[in-house]
């Protein structure tokens, strides 16, 4: 967290992140920290931490300049690899963005040491329509904040815990979860 009680990082969904990304002309990525930190990570590639800015408060090495097309190639692996889309902000002003992070529960220190790291819980929130629900699970598989658990072959949801990524709905054969706006 910065001083101000603001924490770092925010999660949003990939539309958003594409909004964010539209919104800016440049773009530079680096090597993840914790990718770094941790060895390496099972589920994606090392240099997915996205900045709009050539310095920023992102803490990995490799730093290079890269397209669009890079960039939309990142999304597409993030979608693939169910990664989380966390927005970091801009150390002086909050309101700003300065790049995005794509974070899993393999190598993510927040998913690792959740206490350890700040994180906004996003905009939006999941609603799922239990009536077309078949409870296969395969939501719970991909939500790292513990919101969605089966008991006895049922789904049950915390929206409470839902930080609004919208992994849930990007597996779901069903098409019965939305990512809505926060209340």
């Amino acid at each position: 967290m910065d001083d101000g009680g603001v924490p770092l990082h925010y999660v949003c969904t990939r539309d958003k992140a594409r909004s964010l990304i539209k919104a800016h002309e440049r773009y530079w990525v680096s090597d993840c920290g914790c990718r770094e930190v941790q060895g390496g990570c099972r589920r994606s590639r090392i240099d997915v931490c996205l900045q709009f800015r050539e310095v920023t408060l992102a803490s990995a090495t490799g730093l290079k300049e890269v397209n669009l097309r890079d960039v939309e190639a990142i999304l597409d692996e993030a979608r693939e690899k169910h990664l989380v889309t966390r927005p970091f902000r801009n150390d002086a002003d909050p309101d700003k963005t300065d790049g995005i992070c794509f974070c899993c529960d393999d190598c993510c220190g927040y998913f690792i040491d959740p206490g350890g790291y700040g994180c906004d819980k996003g905009d939006m929130v999941e609603q799922t329509d239990m009536d077309d629900c078949t409870h296969c699970g395969l939501c719970v598989e991909v939500c790292y904040f513990g919101a969605r658990r089966l008991r006895r072959d049922r789904l049950v949801v915390s929206s409470d815990k839902c930080f609004g990524c919208g992994l849930c709905q990007d597996v779901c054969p069903e098409a019965c979860i939305e990512i809505v706006p926060r209340k």
